[in-house]
């Protein structure tokens, strides 16, 4: 979990960095530098110095007197979780820690387990047993019913729910207000549309939507 005082550093310079921010603040720590592998990219946050690509890393870093006490995190959000694992995996190669971020306002089962680089949002709920993966965004208002097992790199938009005992391929994106029925399996690099219902398993490399959730079309993202 982070500490009070901690300098973070952020990966993604859009809207969910704003939202990193604030929470980043909100646990006592500080963000010192963002990051963007897009040349267009602006900087989110005021007064923050955003640097492009790994070269413009490499530059910061290379300046950056105790780099073992810096903390990242990726802000890339949507059906990107491998580019979000190559983030937090980056981090590590050069000593950054990449803790664990969960809201104050969210709630997790004690027995709950969280991989590194999680992130749990405002009025998420994560229930007894349940299993995240590394590099994980839990959005707001997300629900992740008793002994869920989720990969890594998986995206569970705001509202989102998931009932008992389903199982989540890596790097999965679940939509806004998406909701799957109980002991089904997602399959990995798949999407599930938003508002959709999820009534039997999905495959891998899938796009699915309506209720109930139909196959739409192969999801060729990274697949």
């Amino acid at each position: 979990m982070p500490r009070k005082n901690d300098p973070y550093v952020i990966w993604g310079s859009a809207g969910h960095a704003k939202v990193l921010a604030e929470l980043i603040e909100l646990l006592g720590g500080r963000v010192v530098a963002l990051f963007d592998n897009d040349l267009n990219a602006k900087p989110a946050l005021e007064g923050t110095p955003l640097y492009i690509g790994q070269e413009g890393f490499s530059r910061w870093i290379a300046g950056t007197r105790k780099p073992g006490g810096l903390c990242g995190i990726a802000a890339i959000g949507g059906s990107r979780g491998r580019d979000r694992i190559q983030v937090h995996d980056f981090f590590l190669e050069y000593g950054i820690r990449v803790p664990v971020l969960v809201h104050p306002k969210a709630w997790v089962s004690p027995s709950a387990r969280l991989g590194e680089g999680s992130q749990v949002l405002a009025q998420a709920a994560i229930a007894a047993g349940a299993r995240i993966g590394r590099a994980a965004i839990i959005n707001h208002h997300a629900n992740v019913d008793h002994e869920c097992i989720l990969g890594d790199g998986i995206h569970m938009a705001p509202g989102a729910t998931l009932c008992g005992c389903i199982t989540v391929g890596d790097y999965v994106m679940i939509g806004a207000g998406a909701t799957v029925m109980p002991r089904l399996t997602i399959g990995v690099n798949s999407i599930v549309g938003a508002g959709a219902v999820v009534t039997r398993d999905v495959p891998n490399n899938v796009l699915v939507a309506g209720n109930p959730a139909q196959i739409i079309r192969q999801n060729t993202l990274c697949s």
